[in-house]
């Protein structure tokens, strides 16, 4: 039997404060007791101790929300399974869900089972997978059911990119529908892809291809219209609605009206909206293609709606959207013609600092920077309390987090695969210090320590929400 005890630390989790260690047996956690006390002192024979003493013990954290190796605009998203489930462990992520693809006339297991094949035995870190539904057919509605059933209970569907994902409203309501009979959650890109699509088409005919313009042509309005769209056919399909990647005020105050009315609809942001602007996307000498991504960044104003519908739960969870792509050879393809910048962002490295600075700012309690970050994508997508908290029986997915290190984000020391950072030269305080991932020490004192092939698939339950 391996043992370790995490002493001296403050156990966070979405729940509870407490100065407690933390006993760690067989990639566990076993129990937990108060520092000094008869129980914690009787661990220590025969274990391995780690030091936490001024520091925070937290669980890992949990993005349900990532693009590892996603083929789009006629390249791949430049981290593998393996070097960003690596960057993920470093930036104190401990298990990612990322997104199985089913291309058009495909069938979901096709695309499954390549995602599968992607992963195997390549991560650092534990995974699931969501399915993206870009094809809706009666064959594929019913695999919709198995693939519920073994652990793939969440599918992602477009309003937007007419012609790749795209799903019109019919095909929409018939997932919804599936979904309200088999368990599963529908994730949606809501924006308005067809007036989009009109408006990219304009704008490039007048001339304004510069990044900036990828911004002004997806327009707030046309967020809040599919939000609401989205809402709607959920409403009539008696189905549960997550909305991915929201950016603008207005998406946001879609999602508050119908949560205020007992609606199953509920939202994410990421960092980049939380911490980035339109004013990153008109950087000058093309330096903006760096933050394309889609939904775009938003004006700064938008920023406060945000970090407001965290603190009241009009939004539950915290992800990346870790889509990467490199400035030179990748972004570069779009010069001259903004739409053809890949659509992407780096950051599964820098969610649980950058929130953790929120809470030195003031947006956030120590409790709901767990709350958004763990537990509840772990909730949400049938993972909990396997993962997203530190109590008796969940897996050992621990961070020892120092609250007090400085670091100023860079390319120049991160471990993604790729050329930039969003958050070149930011100042941050706090930092990931040694981070366990089912027991096993994968970063220690800032060394890294885990393994290609430790990271294991995990089957996901249904939510927890409904």
């Amino acid at each position: 039997m391996s043992r370790t005890v995490i002493t001296g630390g403050l156990v966070v989790t979405a729940a509870d404060e407490i100065h407690a260690d933390v006993l760690v047996e067989d990639g566990r956690v076993a129990a937990l007791a108060a520092h000094g006390s008869d129980a914690a002192a009787g661990w220590r024979a025969g274990a391995a101790t780690l030091d936490a003493t001024g520091k925070y013990v937290i669980p890992g954290g949990v993005d349900v929300h990532t693009h590892m190796e996603l083929p789009f605009g006629g390249t791949f998203a430049s981290d593998t399974f393996e070097t960003g489930t690596r960057a993920a462990a470093w930036g104190g992520t401990t298990t990612i869900v990322d997104f199985a693809v089913q291309k058009q006339g495909q069938a979901l297991r096709e695309g499954l089972d390549a995602w599968h094949a992607k992963a195997d035995a390549q991560c650092a870190v534990d995974y699931g997978f969501h399915m993206i539904l870009s094809d809706v057919n009666e064959h594929t509605l019913k695999e919709m059911d198995g693939l519920v059933e073994e652990g793939v209970t969440s599918f992602k569907m477009f309003m937007a990119y007419p012609g790749v994902f795209y799903s019109d409203d019919g095909r929409i309501l018939r997932a919804m529908q599936r979904a309200a009979g088999n368990g599963g959650l529908i994730m949606m890109h809501a924006e308005n892809g067809i007036a989009i699509d009109v408006l990219v088409e304009q704008a490039l005919q007048a001339g304004r291809t510069d990044p900036r313009h990828h911004g002004e042509v997806r327009k707030v309005l046309l967020e809040a219209e599919a939000t609401h769209r989205a809402i709607q056919l959920a409403r009539v399909a008696g189905s549960p609605l997550y909305v991915v990647h929201v950016s603008a005020e207005e998406a946001v105050a879609e999602l508050a009206q119908a949560r205020d009315a007992g609606l199953p609809v509920f939202g994410e942001t990421c960092p980049q909206y939380l911490f980035l602007s339109t004013d990153n996307l008109a950087e000058p000498d093309f330096e903006g293609a760096k933050y394309v991504c889609s939904t775009p960044l938003r004006p700064r104003e938008h920023q406060a709606a945000l970090w407001r519908g965290l603190r009241t739960d009009d939004l539950q969870v915290v992800s990346t959207d870790h889509c990467p792509f490199c400035f030179t050879d990748q972004k570069e393809l779009g010069r001259g013609d903004f739409s053809r910048i890949p659509n992407g962002l780096p950051g599964v490295e820098n969610r649980m600092d950058l929130l953790h600075q929120a809470v030195l700012d003031g947006h956030l309690t120590r409790r709901r920077w767990i709350d958004i970050a763990c537990a509840t994508p772990a909730r949400m997508f049938g993972l909990y309390p396997r993962k997203g908290t530190i109590a008796p029986g969940s897996d050992a997915d621990i961070v020892i987090y120092d609250p007090e290190a400085r670091q100023t984000l860079s390319a120049a020391t991160h471990h993604m695969n790729v050329d930039y950072s969003a958050y070149e030269g930011k100042e941050i305080t706090g930092r990931v210090e040694t981070v366990l991932s089912r027991g096993e020490t994968v970063l220690a004192g800032r060394e890294f320590t885990g393994r290609t092939g430790h990271g294991q698939y995990v089957p996901r339950g249904t939510c927890q929400f409904l």
